[in-house]
């Protein structure tokens, strides 16, 4: 009986095989290589912003969109809303000297700046409160005195809340990176005025949201909202808790509670970043109804974030003041 023969002819497939082998281990050898050779550091920022806190971080992403070669970070980060009483952490200083702007607020709300600016004399500061006219600490939209509204230490600082402040903040910062970083001017002011196209396009719907509802008294939590009171003639009757972190007492509830009765205010407005308990209290005992109104201090870290804030602003207040 004959051994069954391999297929085809000796000398063309074994070779062929040969090669086979030896082009996987090739391969191989150029995946390991390739597995081996450390990765290219990315370069860094040649320009570098730090901001203080999320207002600011969100209008200066904006100016710098699409910029190739600037960098932006948010000192504070999400978790302390406003920075009352704000503790500077070494981290913080190390971050903010390497930066190349710092970007505040201004008008008071950075109360740690006697210290950078001490430590980091040569620091250039863009403060976006230059130009804006104060309200005092205390004082609603009605009792604006502008003779004494440039006294910081007594300023109410949320003055981004406003939107038309919130445009001059943006106006103040776009000018200070021009300047810092006259590279990218053109760049920086295209997207300057498309932002604050956006801005105005969302103040106008506002207006004609808000303008004519028939209720305009309310109460709120915290020292937030004064200028966008201002900006949208709401009566603020009350602040029940000026320092956002604590707690009022009960003093301080019960004439709340009376002040709503005898005023027939129909909304009370707490802040997504603080505890309810203290407004649903007093809307179970007076019969008003607890909302809540977003100073945009937290949110996603998305250029638009502020206007889906001050949007969901609008359809609340339609909401809260808009019945009979």
């Amino acid at each position: 009986m004959k051994k069954r023969q391999h297929a085809g002819r000796p000398g063309v497939f074994y070779p062929m095989r040969r090669v086979i082998a030896a082009f996987f281990c090739i391969c191989l050898l150029i995946t390991a290589v390739a597995g081996c050779t450390p990765r290219q550091p990315e370069d860094p920022p040649r320009f570098r912003i730090v901001t203080s806190f999320y207002p600011m971080y969100i209008m200066t992403l904006n100016i710098i969109d699409g910029i190739d070669g600037i960098q932006v970070d948010n000192m504070a980060g999400q978790q302390t809303g406003c920075l009352h009483d704000y503790q500077l952490q070494s981290k913080d200083m190390k971050n903010i000297e390497q930066a190349d702007v710092f970007v505040i607020n201004g008008a008071g709300m950075e109360s740690f700046m006697e210290k950078v600016t001490d430590q980091l004399p040569d620091l250039r500061v863009i403060d976006s409160s230059e130009g804006i006219s104060l309200l005092m600490s205390g004082e609603d939209a009605h009792g604006h005195d502008e003779e004494v509204a440039h006294d910081h230490s007594d300023a109410n600082p949320h003055i981004w809340v406003s939107i038309s402040n919130c445009m001059k903040q943006v106006r103040n910062i776009a000018d200070g990176l021009i300047e810092a970083d006259p590279e990218d001017a053109v760049a920086l002011e295209e997207n300057t005025q498309e932002y604050l196209a956006k801005l105005s396009d969302l103040r106008g719907r506002m207006h004609e949201a808000l303008d004519d509802l028939p209720n305009r008294d309310i109460i709120t939590f915290h020292e937030a909202f004064p200028y966008f009171a201002e900006e949208f003639d709401l009566h603020i009757v009350k602040v029940v808790n000026r320092e956002p972190d604590s707690q009022p007492s009960a003093k301080e509830l019960a004439d709340t509670i009376r002040l709503i009765e005898s005023t027939d205010v129909k909304a009370v407005f707490a802040e997504p970043q603080y505890s309810t308990d203290a407004a649903q209290i007093i809307a179970q005992e007076s019969g008003a109804t607890v909302y809540l109104l977003d100073p945009a201090v937290t949110g996603e870290n998305d250029k638009d974030a502020y206007l889906r804030a001050m949007e969901q602003n609008m359809e609340v207040l339609k909401e809260a003041l808009g019945g009979a």
